[in-house]
């Protein structure tokens, strides 16, 4: 690889960034989902052709302290309260917005959730005009896109023009009763004009075709690394125009335990999608950027699925980049 893939820390943010930076790309996790943050880093340096031209760093909310700080309290999630749990599946999603700040409000940035692969060039995004806009990204699909949110899942960003964003501010006004996370996390509070629309392929959600840039594995049930694991997220309390949606799948999961279909994560019923990824994690085992006993821990942990290792031994090689 070209440029090393950098964790950023606590702390480094635009007042420990010195001078201008090379356009970046960010990946946010958490520990439960390090392992598909480390592949997602993997595959945007693999399949690009300027590899020399961008860095790669991880967030990891392990490191920023406020997220846990708020263990237990209660905050707004469309129109409803929630309690916030540091140690949920997608406990990163806030530190989105972080990157602005750690660029110093200068230069270009694509943020990533650690779920995603890119299959294409990356920098063909990272140097696109974005023309006015300040961000560039995709429209929720379903229901939520219908009621004018966008997926800030993958974002393009002109850092400059996003001075607004402040992480932990933000977050701690959801507490406040003075943000919905539906609402930040959606783009909703953003400035007429400043959003724009790239191709959904830069954000596939759980479809791999041959026009795939990005691949999104939105659906948490189904992530290919998580298969017969017991579930560790919890189900939204509502769903814009239908909020009995997920009480019904709570009241399930609930009543069936840890032996029903909903207590555990599900088989991708994408086999291709499956071998990329594990395609990818061989790949990353055997060029050192993850090991066997650091799989086997986060197997212990319930991060990765239990038959991890004879996955990675009997999957198909991936073809290389052209």
């Amino acid at each position: 690889m070209s440029s090393p893939i950098v964790e950023t820390k606590a702390g480094q943010t635009a007042a420990t960034t010195a001078g201008p930076r090379r356009p970046c790309v960010f990946i946010h996790t958490n520990p439960q989902q390090m392992v598909g943050a480390l592949v997602a880093a993997y595959a945007l340096k693999r399949n690009s052709h300027h590899a020399d031209r961008f860095d790669v760093e991880i967030i990891n909310s392990a490191d920023h302290a406020f997220l846990s700080a708020r263990e237990g309290q209660s905050y707004m999630r469309d129109g409803v309260r929630r309690t916030w749990r540091s140690r949920d599946l997608q406990s990163f999603t806030p530190l989105r917005f972080m990157p602005p700040e750690l660029m110093g409000y200068q230069g270009r940035a694509i943020v990533i959730d650690p779920d995603i692969f890119a299959v294409a060039d990356v920098w063909e995004l990272l140097s696109r005009d974005m023309g006015a806009t300040a961000i560039m990204c995709r429209k929720r699909s379903g229901p939520k896109g219908w009621y004018g949110c966008f997926a800030s899942s993958v974002m393009l960003l002109d850092c400059a023009k996003l001075t607004h964003w402040r992480c932990q501010e933000q977050f701690n006004a959801m507490f406040d009763f003075k943000l919905d996370y539906m609402d930040w996390i959606s783009l909703k509070r953003e400035p007429a004009g400043s959003i724009g629309l790239f191709e959904k392929e830069w954000n596939d959600f759980d479809r791999l075709t041959p026009a795939t840039r990005m691949l999104h594995n939105t659906r948490r049930r189904t992530q290919p690394w998580k298969t017969g694991l017991p579930i560790d997220f919890t189900p939204a309390d509502a769903y814009g125009p239908i909020p009995a949606y997920a009480t019904i799948a709570r009241i399930a999961m609930r009543a069936l335990g840890r032996v029903g279909p909903f207590a555990r994560y599900w088989r991708h019923p994408d086999s291709e999608q499956e071998r990329l990824f594990f395609g990818l994690l061989r790949e990353c085992l055997d060029k050192g950027i993850v090991t066997q006993s650091q799989i086997e821990d986060e197997m212990r942990h319930d991060h990765v699925r239990h038959d991890a290792i004879e996955v990675i031994r009997r999957i198909t090689p991936l073809p290389q980049p052209a």
